[in-house]
């Protein structure tokens, strides 16, 4: 007696999130570094230019595949918005990193060590949340991971409510407070990315579990 499954064999898709998870995490982690070294800036940048735009062809790649398949492992919505929620991180933290050398900021204050070792921790934690959705009947252990994605979130808009009054009380100059403030608020905005991204794969499980 043969079965047959309506759900799709094709891995393709799950491949494709298993490199973008491997870019995110890598991308958050050099950003900690750029930050942390004193020089070499400008070679630590261009590695961060890399990833962006191997991010970027993983995102086409993606899309592509999803205009080319009429069955796909989870709805076609949903597929489009988690590659583009994970590319959102990368470009944030893209952003965030040519501001820091551009802008010639000396040193990394120590909230933005904070919130860039915040960031790294939720990348890594969602590199290893995006393997799971290969197989979603036993959803508990990816639920459970998901929910330390929130509590992080928690974590940075304090560190970055706390930083921005900091920069206020003690900057004598209103250029420099500026400059500051842009990256504190790209590198916050990539750890709500990744909350979005965690609401995202909490929705597919909901969907297909």
């Amino acid at each position: 007696m043969f079965s047959f499954s309506v759900i799709p064999r094709d891995t393709v898709f799950f491949n494709l999130f298993d490199e973008a998870a491997r870019i995110l995490s890598s991308t958050a982690d050099a950003y900690g570094v750029l930050l942390k070294i004193g020089v070499e800036r400008d070679a630590q940048l261009a590695f961060i230019r890399r990833l962006e735009h191997e991010g970027d062809a993983i995102l086409h790649k993606t899309l592509d595949k999803l205009d080319r398949t009429i069955l796909t492992p989870f709805d076609r919505e949903d597929i489009s918005l988690l590659i583009r929620r994970i590319d959102d991180v990368i470009d944030e933290v893209d952003a965030a990193s040519k501001r820091f050398c551009i802008y010639r900021i000396p040193s990394p204050t120590q909230w933005l060590i904070k919130q860039s070792d915040v960031l790294s921790e939720a990348c890594s934690i969602l590199g290893a949340c995006i393997p799971y959705l290969r197989n979603l009947k036993k959803p508990e252990a990816l639920r459970v991971r998901l929910l330390e994605i929130g509590a992080l979130e928690k974590v940075g808009d304090a560190n970055h409510y706390a930083a921005v009054v900091e920069l206020y009380d003690q900057s004598t100059d209103a250029i420099l407070a500026m400059k500051w403030k842009e990256v504190y608020d790209l590198t916050e905005r990539a750890i709500d990315r990744c909350e979005d991204i965690a609401n995202v794969m909490s929705a597919i499980v909901l969907k297909n579990s």
